[in-house]
C-alpha cells in the first residue's frame, strides 16, 4: 500500500465528519458539490457532441459516493472506482454493491473507459509522481476518451480556508489551473477547456445564476480541466 493509501485508511471512519467540518464554511454539504460537479460535467460532455459514456472510471473514488451520480446523471452503464486506500474501497463496495471497486494498481487490467472522473485527487499525489499518474489515466481511456479533472483552486482564499480545517487536506500540495493543463498536456492529453465553479457560498446563493457566465474566470472554489486522449 502507498503512503497515500495509509493516510486515507487512517481517516476512513471519520472522513465524512472531517470533510463536513471544512465545508461548513460554505454552508453546503459534500453532496451539494458532487451533484453540481457532475451536472456541470454532463453539460460539457454533451456540448462536445459525445453521445454516451457507457464505461466510466472514478479515479481516486474514496468511499464511492460519486458512483450513483455518474450512473444516474451522466448515464454510465458501468462504473469502476479505483483508490489507494483498502479501507475506503471496502466502504465503497459495501455502500454501492452494483459498482466495481478495485486498487489503483489494477487499473491497467480494467479495460478501456469512455470517461475518467477525478475530484480533488491530484493535490494528494506527490508532484514528482503526478505525470506518471496522469499517464496511467490516459492509458485507461479509449482513443478519444474524456478526462474530467476536477481540482481545488489554490487562488481562492475560501478554498484554502476550507482545506485548512480538513485534517487530510492540510498538508496537500495544490496545483493551479495552468499547472494542471501543463501536466495533462505532458501526459499526452489534448486540453479541451477549463471551467471554474463554486464562486458563491450558500449565504450568497441568490447570485449563483451568475456562475455559468462567470465560469471562464479563475475565481471559483474548484476548477474543471476537460481533456481528451487523442484519437
Amino acid at each position: 500500500m502507498s503512503d497515500r493509501g495509509r493516510e486515507f485508511d487512517a481517516h476512513a471512519l471519520s472522513y465524512d465528519d472531517q470533510l463536513a467540518e471544512g465545508l461548513d464554511l460554505t454552508g453546503e454539504s459534500k453532496d451539494h458539490f458532487a451533484l453540481r460537479r457532475i451536472r456541470w460535467l454532463k453539460a460539457r460532455v454533451a456540448a462536445l457532441g459525445v453521445r454516451s459514456v457507457d464505461r466510466v472510471l472514478d479515479f481516486g473514488c474514496g468511499d464511492g459516493s460519486s458512483a450513483p451520480l455518474l450512473r444516474d446523471l451522466l448515464g454510465a452503464r458501468e462504473v469502476v472506482g479505483v483508490d489507494e486506500s483498502p479501507a475506503m474501497l471496502e466502504r465503497a463496495a459495501a455502500q454501492h454493491p452494483w459498482a466495481r471497486f478495485a486498487p489503483t494498481d489494477t487499473l491497467a487490467a480494467a479495460g478501456r473507459f469512455d470517461l475518467a472522473y477525478c475530484n480533488g485527487v491530484f493535490h494528494h499525489v506527490p508532484p514528482s509522481a503526478r505525470a506518471g499518474v496522469a499517464a496511467a489515466v490516459r492509458d485507461a481511456l479509449r482513443p478519444g476518451g474524456i478526462f474530467a479533472f476536477w481540482e481545488n483552486h489554490p487562488w481562492n482564499p475560501g478554498t484554502r480556508a476550507v482545506m485548512r480545517r480538513v485534517a487530510f487536506d492540510r498538508d496537500a500540495i495544490m496545483l493551479s489551473p495552468p499547472a494542471a493543463r501543463r501536466l495533462l498536456r505532458t501526459a499526452g492529453f489534448e486540453v479541451v477547456r477549463t471551467d471554474h465553479l463554486f464562486i458563491f457560498p450558500r449565504a450568497l446563493a441568490f447570485l449563483r445564476p451568475l456562475e455559468a457566465p462567470l465560469s471562464r474566470l479563475p475565481i471559483g472554489g474548484q476548477y474543471l480541466v476537460l481533456a481528451r486522449r487523442p484519437a
